[in-house]
C-alpha cells in the first residue's frame, strides 16, 4: 500500500511548518528524495589561538545564573549570538541574522543564523526547546541551500543555547547526517569554537 503523502500540492510550507509537523524526521525529508543517517561525524578542529575565549565562557557561565532563559529569543540574543560573534570575530565571516531564503512553495523562510566565510556557510537553528524537531527543520533549510549554493557538503547546526548538535548535508548522495554527539556550553564552548571555525578553515 503506498505511504500517504505528507506535503501536499498546492500547498505552502515555510521551515518553521516542519517543526510543528508530528512525523518523524526520516518520513519528511524522504518527500524531497533525501534519506537521513546517525552517526557520530567527523567535525573538523581549529587550531587558531583562542585567547578571548575563557572571557567569553565567563560571561555565558554569569548569563546561565542571571537570565531567564525561558522562550526562543532569550536563548538566541544571550547564548547563541555570542558565540557566533567570537567564531565570525576569529574567522573574519560574515553573520545573516533571520536570513530570508525562498525556493519554491515547500522551502521558503527565514534562516535564523546563516554564517558565511570565504570557503563555505554554516546555518544555525536557534529553538527554545525541542532539539530532535530542530533538527528536521534544519534538515529542510540545508535542502533548500543546496538549490542555492555550489556547495556538494554543507554543515548546519541546531541549538536551544546550552546545547548544540550538528548536521551534514551531501547533495549528491541525496544524504543528511545528523551527529550524535551533543556540545554542551558553556563546558565544551573550546571544542564547539574550534569546530564551528574549523568548518570554514
Amino acid at each position: 500500500m503506498p505511504k500517504t503523502k505528507i506535503l501536499q500540492e498546492g500547498q505552502s510550507y515555510t521551515f518553521r511548518s516542519y517543526f510543528q509537523m508530528p512525523y518523524e524526521a526520516e518520513d519528511i525529508l524522504a518527500e524531497f528524495d533525501y534519506t537521513l543517517h546517525k552517526s557520530r561525524l567527523s567535525l573538523p578542529l581549529s587550531q587558531k589561538q583562542l585567547d578571548q575565549l575563557p572571557a567569553l565562557q565567563q560571561r555565558l557561565e554569569d548569563t546561565l545564573l542571571l537570565t531567564s532563559l525561558s522562550n526562543e529569543a532569550a536563548r538566541r540574543e544571550a547564548l547563541v549570538f555570542p558565540v557566533l560573534l567570537e567564531v565570525a570575530r576569529l574567522c573574519q565571516c560574515q553573520i545573516r541574522i533571520e536570513y530570508p531564503l525562498t525556493v519554491n512553495h515547500w522551502l521558503k523562510g527565514n534562516l535564523d543564523y546563516l554564517v558565511r566565510g570565504k570557503t563555505g556557510l554554516i546555518v544555525v537553528e536557534a529553538k527554545h526547546d525541542d532539539l530532535t524537531r530542530g533538527f528536521t527543520q534544519l534538515a529542510v533549510e540545508l535542502i533548500a541551500l543546496t538549490q542555492v549554493e555550489e556547495q556538494n557538503i554543507l554543515y548546519g547546526a541546531v541549538t536551544i543555547g546550552d546545547a548544540w548538535r550538528f548536521g551534514k548535508i551531501e547533495r549528491t548522495e541525496h544524504r543528511i547526517t545528523q551527529d550524535i554527539t551533543l556540545y554542551r556550553v558553556p563546558d565544551d564552548l573550546e571544542q564547539l569554537t574550534q569546530i564551528l571555525i574549523g568548518l570554514f578553515d
